[in-house]
């Protein structure tokens, strides 16, 4: 499948995904932030990708011949791409070679070369129609669901309906504005969502700091089955909130991760690492950061998803600081006073 067939393909996937595959290896680089080194690293993929393509041509022309004399780019040779002129040139020249493949493909192995190619780059580094929206979703009706259910006197605002009923409107409002898959750019819509994540991270903070505080002094916990009850609502919804902060930063958050804009991941999945396990259009969902976030509450440790970047570390530190404290108080407290 060549350049523009991966255009038009992308195109098909919706109105906001294209122009989100440029790349070789489908991650994209900010052009404002891109300077020579970074075209040049580019570039090299673009024609390392055709040399790949081109080998995979000849053995089917020629399945004794190995192409060790073949026209592998030179890493270290490739021209800077230093004028506007001389990089329009290697562009021009790339997606030249591009056409010819494609005609060459179309004609020797279409199957083949499309399987190849999908072997090579993953759906997680490429352009794709976007993770849907009802696995979030629910999750978010979910944590609204257990916030009712903790004690008047735990919450943040009162009535005690009156911040699920924000968070409510505001998951309805993301909801009518993309219903299907996550995948339209725009910035009210980010800045709903981390709204909408974060006041759920407020409202359970404050009703977990109220409940630590209240076992400390003794003023909580007088009967062992709504404490155990409360206690769980309020530690169940802190596994909620941290999943939501994982799936909505990874690479950018779910919009980024659909257009491929990040080829660097924050959390290494297993199927990352072991493609051959997982079907070639996989990529990472929201189940895959709840199962992340739950492990990580009850391990208080990574299990089989590893944190790369500095941030996804500390915030699974403290997500297990957080909950081994929960966890400790409510049912040492519940031990004590059970009959």
């Amino acid at each position: 499948m060549g350049r523009r067939d991966h255009a038009g393909a992308d195109a098909a996937a919706g109105p906001e995904a294209g122009g989100a595959g440029g790349a070789a290896d489908g991650c994209e680089v900010d052009p404002e932030g891109a300077g020579p080194e970074t075209e040049r690293v580019e570039l090299r993929r673009g024609v390392e990708m055709l040399h790949r393509r081109m080998s995979l041509l000849e053995d089917l022309l020629d399945p004794g011949h190995r192409s060790g004399e073949s026209a592998k780019p030179d890493e270290d040779h490739l021209p800077e791409p230093e004028h506007a002129t001389e990089r329009a040139g290697l562009i021009r020249g790339i997606e030249s070679l591009h056409d010819k493949l494609v005609l060459l493909e179309k004609v020797l192995a279409p199957e083949r070369i499309l399987h190849e190619a999908q072997r090579v780059v993953p759906a997680w580094r490429r352009v794709t129609l976007g993770e849907p929206r009802w696995q979030v979703s629910l999750a978010v009706v979910g944590a609204i669901g257990l916030q009712m259910a903790v004690p008047g006197r735990l919450v943040l605002l009162r009535p005690v309906w009156l911040l699920p009923a924000l968070e409510a409107l505001l998951l309805a409002g993301l909801i009518a504005a993309n219903p299907t898959h996550i995948n339209r750019q725009s910035r009210a819509l980010r800045t709903a969502s981390l709204i909408l994540i974060g006041l759920i991270t407020l409202g359970n903070g404050w009703s977990a700091e109220r409940l630590v505080i209240g076992l400390t002094r003794g003023t909580e916990g007088e009967n062992a089955g709504p404490l155990l009850t409360t206690g769980g609502a309020i530690w169940l919804t802190n596994v909620i909130v941290f999943a939501l902060w994982y799936w909505d930063f990874d690479r950018g958050g779910p919009v980024a991760r659909a257009h491929a804009v990040k080829c660097y991941p924050d959390f290494q999945f297993v199927q990352m690492t072991n493609p051959e396990l997982a079907p070639p259009d996989w990529e990472p969902q929201f189940a895959d950061y709840l199962y992340l976030s739950f492990t990580n509450a009850t391990a208080f440790s990574p299990t089989d998803v590893l944190p790369l970047s500095r941030w996804a570390k500390m915030a699974m530190l403290f997500q297990s600081a957080v909950s081994l404290v929960t966890v400790a108080l409510v049912i040492a407290r519940a031990v004590n006073i059970l009959k």
